[in-house]
């Protein structure tokens, strides 16, 4: 767990608020949901099985554990380290970029990730069958952690009020923990999945435009429909202009479309009455 340190060490905590919220507040509710239906017996059976990142079960019949898996919690300490992590980068990221980046950016990372590590696992690779399950929100903490180092690389951190470290150095610790456990763990599924998110989160920063690509999508649709109905107004102005030299009378248009006076006087485009 790593805090962002501006001088002495300070126990003040970021704004709780927008997207970031949400993602705690999930967490939170996530975690409830398992202790409950362990309380009950039932947590391997008919609860987090439905929602654990499964390839076998994800691939064919139950895409939302491509999303659900990321909000799933495990053990208590990790559970609050891991909700700590996403506060503390979220909310930075979040003054940042905005809520509606970070929302996106989460949602890409954890989604991609998921998919992509569960194509690998058709690759036979030792340690990852497709019956192979991962849940937690660690993978989330380090796309969030990567990029907050992509955008702070020399913003230095403290690591568990501890070790005072750069967070371009604390992200690629992070990155070779996981990649020695991908290698070297029994089940490296887990491990594998995280670089995953990772890479789906480092290629979203290197890919996406800076505002998200909600935002932009929505930028091309207003431009192509901006674009059509100015076509439109051209095409309506030729067939004005043709239908006015039969009456006799010559009409000037810029080329878009708008009504030129003869002698040269700019109009004012609020002014109504010679618009018709």
């Amino acid at each position: 767990m790593a805090f962002r340190s501006n001088g002495p060490i300070m126990l003040a905590l970021p704004a709780f608020r927008g997207v970031t919220r949400r993602l705690v507040i999930a967490g939170i509710v996530a975690y409830a949901v398992v202790v409950v239906l362990d309380v009950v017996g039932q947590s391997e059976s008919t609860g987090t099985m439905l929602f654990i990142l499964t390839p076998s079960l994800a691939l064919h019949r139950m895409p939302w554990q491509f999303l659900t898996y990321g909000f799933l919690a495990q053990r208590l300490i990790s559970t609050a380290l891991g909700l700590l992590t996403v506060w503390f980068f979220g909310a930075a990221l979040e003054d940042e970029r905005g809520g509606r980046w970070l929302g996106e950016y989460a949602l890409v990372s954890a989604i991609g990730g998921g998919v992509l590590a569960s194509a690998l696992t058709f690759a036979h690779v030792p340690g990852m069958g497709r019956d192979s399950s991962v849940y937690g929100l660690w993978p989330l903490s380090l796309a969030l952690l990567l990029a907050f180092a992509r955008m702070n690389p020399e913003a230095e951190m403290r690591l568990y009020f501890v070790l005072k470290v750069k967070a371009k150095h604390l992200v690629a610790i992070f990155l070779l923990f996981y990649m020695a456990s991908a290698i070297f763990s029994r089940d490296s599924f887990g491990a594998v999945t995280a670089l995953c998110v990772a890479l789906c989160g480092f290629l979203y920063l290197r890919l996406a435009p800076r505002r998200g690509l909600q935002y932009a999508a929505s930028e091309g649709w207003f431009g192509l429909r901006n674009s059509y109905y100015r076509a439109k107004r051209r095409r309506a102005a030729k067939k004005f202009t043709v239908y006015m030299k039969q009456q006799g009378k010559d009409v000037s248009l810029d080329p878009s479309g708008r009504y030129v006076d003869p002698d040269g006087n700019p109009r004012d485009p609020n002014d109504k009455r010679w618009m018709n």
